[in-house]
């Protein structure tokens, strides 16, 4: 099956994490489902991709609950020879002064509408490998600094030794956020200048050869986002590989930037969103950040009743999604609704199986799922309970949350835990479920089945999010905080709500988000139902038409792949 993808010349994507199905666990979250959606689309639009990532075999971790709200995290393994094939090559990583073997499978990602794409899952877990070292490419982001670097070798320099080793030919690489920035130093290797050209005080690489072949995306503007490694532990790694006083100078003096790296290396660099760029710029100062706003799969995140829908109504949406700019003309209200009920429906059963839980189909349903981390701040939704249970008196309300928190991210966990106590605080005045493991299939039934999609960050830390562009697919709109995407897609009233205003601290953002759902969201939704099928269909022409993963790998081939 390989032959039929080496004969044309390929962007090489590299991603730590690509959530390619729900049941193989190679995903933790945005970074990973935006990367699944890249290759859909690539498949969808025939664009000649290769993805490279790690096999991680024992997954991120599933998460359960105790009563308190305690995360409790699981392995969540999986089978890579249930969905791929083996490939027949091995390369070799220095690592530690040993010789790391890497294989490597293939899983092919079949469009439906008939496009392949291959992606290459590589994988340590070999007999030739001392037993520390199959372990390396087993565990999404886990372990120590130190297993995280190896990590990122075998992804890095590992995944460009492989391509070359299967035969690919390589247009240009596509660092998808900073943690295979180690591929570039593989390539400095592959264009080095032969010894006798090197004059006496001069850099022995072509770097002016490397950046035309590479390209990185930005995922954040948290600094705790940018994987950094002190120099003494990536020479005990990587050892003899690394000219340490080159890396100095293109990843940062004081420790190896992988961001850094990325951005010196890189001929062409974007944030995931026009303010993210703008944020971007401020944040790495001499580097010309570009804007490709993140998008979603339409064919994956749009439930199976709008999809039905839009067949009917929007021939051709899921390949041409900007065709879903004629909702508003050519779509009936009734039909509209009826397709969101019965989305809803099917979440209200998920919630009943998961929680024994049932709530009101008639009940205006918001819903909130994010990774459970601080600067998401899960928590201004109930920064005033007395408030929100008043405003639930006057406009019956329920609520859906879900999300995990990272298994050292203390600070989610606690989150979580006091999520569970508001809940229990609000118990006969506000009906509010969290749901355990948030997943693809549970995102989707969400997105889809609340009437209001809620989205909390401190600005400006959100890059993009697409959890609200899932949402908007689907007829459901944002009542969010203007940043990351939103800054684009809101209009006012029109596709959704903003909390807030567009700059400040934010200090007024949960008396906005109370006065806004109080005001003007609930009254519209119980009194005013053509208005509120207007706003629907605003999110889905004036959204889902835009701010799908189609148009971004479109701006991609064009002007970054293209050049």
């Amino acid at each position: 099956m390989l032959h039929r993808f080496v004969h044309q010349e390929r962007i090489a994507y590299f991603t730590m994490e690509v959530a390619l199905r729900n049941e193989i666990s190679t995903y933790s979250g945005g970074l990973g489902v935006l990367a699944g959606d890249t290759v859909r689309s690539a498949a969808d639009l025939e664009l000649p991709l290769v993805t490279v990532s790690l096999v991680s075999r024992q997954g991120y971790f599933r998460q359960s609950l105790d009563a308190e709200g305690r995360q409790i995290e699981h392995p969540d393994p999986w089978e890579p020879a249930r969905f791929a094939q083996p490939l027949p090559a091995k390369v070799s990583v220095p690592i530690e002064g040993r010789v790391v073997w890497v294989a490597a499978w293939l899983y092919v990602l079949e469009s439906h509408r008939g496009g392949r794409q291959p992606v290459i899952l590589l994988d340590t877990s070999l007999p030739e490998n001392a037993e520390p070292d199959r372990a390396i490419t087993d565990y999404l982001y886990g372990g120590d600094p130190t297993y995280r670097l190896k990590q990122e070798a075998v992804l890095g320099i590992g995944g460009v030794r492989m391509l070359y080793a299967l035969g690919f030919r390589v247009r240009q690489f596509h660092m998808n956020e900073g943690h295979s920035a180690l591929l570039t130093l593989e390539l400095l290797e592959r264009y080095a200048y032969p010894p006798e050209d090197v004059r006496p005080g001069e850099l022995r690489y072509d770097i002016p050869r490397v950046r035309e072949l590479c390209n990185f995306t930005t995922h954040t503007p948290v600094e705790a986002g940018h994987d950094r490694f002190p120099y003494d532990l990536v020479q005990r790694v990587l050892g003899d590989f690394v000219d340490l006083p080159t890396l100095k100078q293109l990843a940062g003096a004081g420790e190896l930037n992988m961001t850094q790296l990325a951005l010196s290396m890189s001929e062409y660099i974007n944030g995931v969103a026009k303010r993210h760029a703008e944020t971007s710029r401020r944040m790495f100062p001499g580097y010309q950040v570009r804007a490709v706003t993140n998008g979603v799969h339409p064919f994956a995140w749009t439930a199976p009743p709008l999809a039905k829908l839009y067949d009917a109504h929007v021939p051709g949406w899921c390949h041409e999604p900007e065709l879903l700019v004629r909702a508003e003309c050519c779509i009936g209200d009734e039909a509209i609704w009826a397709a969101h009920r019965e989305a809803k429906a099917a979440l209200l059963d998920k919630v009943a199986t998961l929680s024994g839980v049932r709530l009101d189909a008639d009940t205006a349903m918001l819903g909130f799922a994010r990774r459970m981390t601080a600067y998401k701040r899960p928590e201004l939704l109930f920064s005033d309970l007395e408030r929100l249970a008043s405003i639930a008196t006057n406009h019956r309300i329920q609520i859906v949350l879900a999300g995990k928190a990272h298994p050292r991210d203390e600070g989610g966990k606690r989150a979580i835990e006091q999520l569970h106590r508001h809940i229990r605080a609000l118990s006969g005045r506000v009906r509010v479920v969290f749901l355990p493991n948030y997943d693809m299939a549970l995102a989707l039934l969400m997105v889809s089945g609340v009437d209001v999609w809620v989205n909390t960050p401190l600005r400006p830390l959100e890059a993009s999010g697409t959890s609200g562009m899932k949402a908007a697919l689907n007829g459901v709109p944002s009542l969010s905080v203007l940043d990351g995407w939103w800054v684009e897609g809101r209009i006012e009233g029109i596709t959704g709500w903003a909390i807030g205003d567009d700059d400040g601290p934010g200090e007024r953002d949960a008396e906005s988000l109370y006065d806004k759902l109080e005001r003007v969201v609930l009254p519209l939704y119980y009194e005013n139902r053509a208005g509120w099928i207007a706003v629907m269909k605003g999110a889905i022409a004036k959204n889902g038409s835009v701010f799908n993963s189609h148009r971004m790998m479109r701006r991609y081939a064009t002007d970054a792949y293209i050049r």
